[in-house]
């Protein structure tokens, strides 16, 4: 029988949000620690931000007073990563805690997708849920929208939010985007707007397993985002259930688009006011979260991954992580690689009372952390017959330990090599790589896709720009080589050995989201006339 607590909180929040979806089995673990309060989580993932974004990090940003009052009262992790270099792998990394490799996500899905994460694969929402947290993903999910894929059955009892990136579908919001993206069509689909941009389809917004708005008003989207995060919060302590939300921005991703355009119309400025935004928004939701005296809340921000350099001025900064090697040789050193700039992402951890305010530690750190991290402080235990990538690196957040990774394992994301591979790695101060090259710069060049033997190696200590690769003859590199190869070599074995997943990336149309078929790109909006309005329905009825 259900326990009758939890039938409350869910009857509760059921009150407080419009469609929630239950997930009533198992909802109670025994705990392992008697009378042992279970904290709550937040999770932020900005989209595409760099490590420079921050002020914190870069004296030369002076864009978030928020996050940065946020860094002053916490914690500050300034050797952070992304566990990929790009949307899907990272945030299935996040929410599994372990490398695509072992997941299965190894690059992007696509609005045609059919399938997802691996649906052998326990995410985070899941063990949480099972340990009796009420689970709400708000944002960007990026981890397949077609049937069982879809968060709501993914371990998250409430869903607001859109299926991929906000690139990936029309709007008649279109922002600011290089080179720029039409307004949706309103009577037949457009042919000349170029290969990168959608107009087939408009951007959808679910809420659960619904079509709520197609296409989104990105304008008002953050806005959105702020009003249901704040409300789920606020239900879950009604509820007196523990409660876990995971936050994915839209924010710095293009299209940028905001509620209030900046006064001067340069560039960069909109960048800045987009930045902004996010900014003020996590200083909401900090302030939801301060609102209680009792409230036992972790609050983690990061990002997904570095600043897409293709996109010139409206991508971010990677501070000093240039990779002046490779900027040297044409193409990025950002997104999608795996120099420092596309996966080392700002990163905050604030729990007052718990984590030392003011602190900055210089751990090696990760997103995969995340998951074991979170499971260990809510009580729960991991899955079972599977191998994790990531740390319980609680210590490091309360400042009992200077320990993070001895080694960490950058994967292939969409630039040189075969996506998922791993081709970089870190050992200690160096960083090695096997491949390099393959990323679109600002300025049209792409990397010569080059694979390194014996690796390519800089020592970051004193090389944080990645310029000057060490001499193979060194005395340096001769000493640090057998060991980084023998960690090339053991995690390659371990993977090998471990359970591993395979994901669906086989495409078909009917797996689009769309709210009516009928309709040029399935117009369903509140307030519009009949003949542009379609029932609000699942999208799972049409795939």
């Amino acid at each position: 029988m259900m326990d009758p607590l939890f039938l409350k909180a869910l009857l509760l929040l059921a009150g407080c949000l419009t469609g929630l979806v239950y997930h009533l089995s198992n909802p109670f673990l025994e705990e392992k620690r008697t009378g042992y309060e279970k904290p709550n989580f937040v999770i932020i993932l900005a989209d595409d931000i760099g490590w420079g974004d921050l002020g914190a990090n870069w004296a030369e940003t002076e864009d978030t007073p928020h996050l940065d009052k946020l860094a002053s009262e916490g914690m500050r992790l300034v050797d952070f990563h992304s566990a990929a270099s790009t949307c899907s792998p990272s945030r299935a990394s996040l929410l599994t805690g372990r490398l695509g490799t072992r997941n299965g996500v190894t690059h992007n899905f696509a609005v045609t997708s059919v399938g997802g994460l691996p649906l052998n694969e326990t995410t985070l929402a899941e063990v949480l849920q099972d340990a009796g947290y009420l689970t709400a993903v708000i944002g960007k999910w990026h981890l397949g929208h077609n049937g069982l894929y879809h968060p709501n059955f993914r371990g998250f009892d409430y869903y607001f939010g859109i299926p991929y990136s906000h690139d990936m579908g029309c709007t008649d919001t279109p922002g600011y985007n290089l080179p720029p993206c039409p307004a949706c069509p309103w009577h037949s689909a457009s042919t000349s707007s170029g290969k990168d941009c959608y107009t087939e389809v408009a951007l959808p917004l679910f809420e659960n397993i619904s079509i709520v708005q197609q296409p989104v008003n990105l304008t008002s989207l953050a806005a959105e985002y702020a009003e249901k995060a704040t409300r789920f919060i606020r239900c879950a302590r009604k509820s007196e259930r523990p409660f876990f939300l995971y936050l994915a921005l839209a924010h710095m991703h293009v299209p940028l688009v905001i509620a209030q355009p900046p006064s001067c119309s340069s560039v960069r400025e909109v960048y800045r006011a987009s930045l902004r935004e996010m900014d003020a928004f996590v200083g909401r939701l900090k302030e939801e979260i301060d609102s209680s005296q009792e409230e036992n809340t972790l609050l983690w921000f990061t990002g997904d991954n570095g600043p897409w350099a293709q996109k010139c001025e409206l991508a971010g900064s990677v501070g000093p992580f240039i990779g002046t090697w490779q900027r040297q040789r044409g193409g990025s050193s950002a997104k999608q690689t795996t120099w420092e700039g596309g996966h080392r992402v700002p990163a905050l951890a604030y729990w007052p009372g718990k984590i030392p305010a003011n602190v900055t530690s210089a751990a090696l750190l990760s997103t995969l952390d995340i998951f074991p991290t979170v499971v260990s402080l809510a009580n729960a235990a991991l899955p079972p017959h599977r191998r994790f990538d990531g740390l319980d690196v609680s210590d490091v957040l309360f400042g009992q330990s200077h320990n993070g990774h001895k080694t960490l394992f950058h994967p292939n994301s969409g630039a040189a090599g075969k996506d998922g591979e791993i081709k970089a790695l870190r050992l200690a101060q160096y960083k090695a790589f096997y491949t390099t090259g393959g990323a679109k710069a600002c300025d049209g060049s792409i990397g010569l896709e080059e694979h390194h033997d014996p690796p390519l190696m800089f020592n970051l200590e004193r090389d944080a720009q990645e310029q000057e690769p060490l001499d193979t003859k060194s005395s340096e590199y001769q000493a640090v080589f057998p060991a980084v190869n023998r960690a090339f070599a053991d995690i390659l074995q371990d993977i090998a050995t471990d359970n591993v997943s395979t994901a669906d990336y086989s495409r078909n149309p009917a797996a689009t989201p769309c709210c009516n078929p009928q309709h040029v790109v399935c117009r369903c909006q509140p307030c519009r006339n009949p003949d542009h309005s379609g029932t609000t329905q699942s999208t799972h009825s049409q795939a």
